[in-house]
């Protein structure tokens, strides 16, 4: 269908939720639906479970990694005769053994897809490896609930170690690279000339993402969301709607709004220049509509880069400022249950990984180890 013949979506929306974040549930919940459509029509009753016991975005994964399996069964194995995923039959499933999904986890871990123009290499983590391990079981302990498969594998699965939360590497700034990252966006310090170009007409804007990304530790689809109606100044506060459909009101502090105010009084297009979806939006493109994920990825990804010193490519990403903001304020003796509040972590725990975060302790302690002549310079500092 073309884009100019979709009928356009109208949002009645009772609810408390601005417009855009129940468009956003929506176009998450259609996406789900896609999937179905390319999956067995006898999986519908696993399709109802999923609505009723996962978020959409959960859903989504879910049926992403089903659809691959099916895919895999088709031109990996000779389990199947079928030639699409919705045509795998019944019958057809039931011969898949425990051996034949440990064998698929196996074949994740790394392979390659081929297009006319270039051959795609594909590499997964044990992190990814278990999420398709659990797709996989539950799809498997539902079909054999309902009857659908005569016994349960699920068992015959091989496990999948995962690293241990004092193993986990945790990638965030230390202050002086945020200082340094901070001062490109402000002086334009580091850009090529052609991102000059661009930044001369976005450097406000561009501060203010970063600044409200190492503040409140904000998830990428939390900023993306924001719209100018989630702030009152007069209480010094703003809203964003978490994961599971939650409000969370934030504090502002001076370094925020300031930011806030230069964008909005100095850069930001006035709203009737825009069109009327996006009048509301926070943070606009150039082209004066709502940013995207992946347009806020990269101008991440491209101050990071400047104050690391490395590629864009190599910046780091949103949930890495996320990282940042969480080892700040943990560094700085904030109590750790209230920095779990704020980051809107499920359990301390997860918390509990960014203070062990140590990279600067590490860099102390190797600093007065030296040896020789640079012992010597060492001493010579501390007197």
């Amino acid at each position: 269908m073309k884009e100019a013949d979709k009928k356009q979506l109208h949002v009645h929306n009772k609810s408390d939720k601005p417009d855009n974040v129940v468009m956003k549930e929506q176009q998450i919940i259609e996406e789900c639906e896609a999937l179905e459509k390319q999956l067995p029509p006898w999986m519908r009753g696993y399709f109802s479970y999923l609505r009723g016991n996962l978020l959409p975005m959960s859903r989504r994964g879910y049926l992403q990694d089903i659809r691959f399996f099916c895919q895999y069964l088709i031109e990996e194995t000779d389990l199947t005769e079928a030639k699409l995923p919705r045509d795998i039959k019944e019958s057809e499933f039931r011969k898949v053994c425990a051996a034949d999904v440990n064998l698929f986890l196996d074949y994740c871990r790394r392979y390659k897809k081929e297009s006319e123009k270039a051959v795609y290499i594909y590499e997964n983590a044990n992190k990814s490896l278990a999420r398709k391990r659990s797709s996989v079981s539950v799809l498997f302990k539902y079909l054999y609930r309902s009857g659908i498969v005569e016994k349960n594998i699920t068992d015959g699965f091989d496990p999948i170690r995962l690293p241990k939360p004092g193993e986990r590497q945790i990638k965030a700034l230390q202050d002086d690279e945020v200082m340094r990252m901070l001062d490109a966006v402000t002086t334009g310090e580091g850009l090529t000339k052609h991102e000059l170009a661009y930044w001369e007409k976005t450097k406000y804007r561009d501060k203010c993402i970063l600044l409200y990304f190492l503040t409140y530790g904000l998830r990428l689809s939390e900023l993306q969301q924001l719209n100018v109606s989630s702030f009152n100044f007069s209480r010094g506060e703003f809203l964003i709607y978490r994961k599971r459909g939650k409000e969370s009101t934030m504090p502002l502090n001076q370094t925020t709004i300031r930011a806030l105010k230069d964008y909005l009084e100095l850069e930001r297009a006035s709203d009737d220049t825009l069109e009327e979806k996006h009048r509301d939006a926070l943070f606009l493109s150039l082209q004066g509509k709502r940013m995207t994920e992946r347009q806020i990825r990269e101008l991440v990804k491209k101050y990071t880069s400047i104050c690391l010193d490395t590629t864009r490519r190599n910046g780091y990403s949103p949930h890495k400022l996320r990282a940042t903001a969480a080892t700040s304020l943990i560094g700085r003796g904030n109590d750790i249950y209230d920095v779990q509040v704020l980051l809107d972590h499920d359990n301390v725990t997860t918390t509990q990984l960014y203070a062990a975060h140590k990279l600067n302790t590490k860099r102390d302690l190797i600093k007065s180890f030296e040896w020789g002549e640079d012992l010597e310079e060492f001493l010579d500092e501390k007197e």
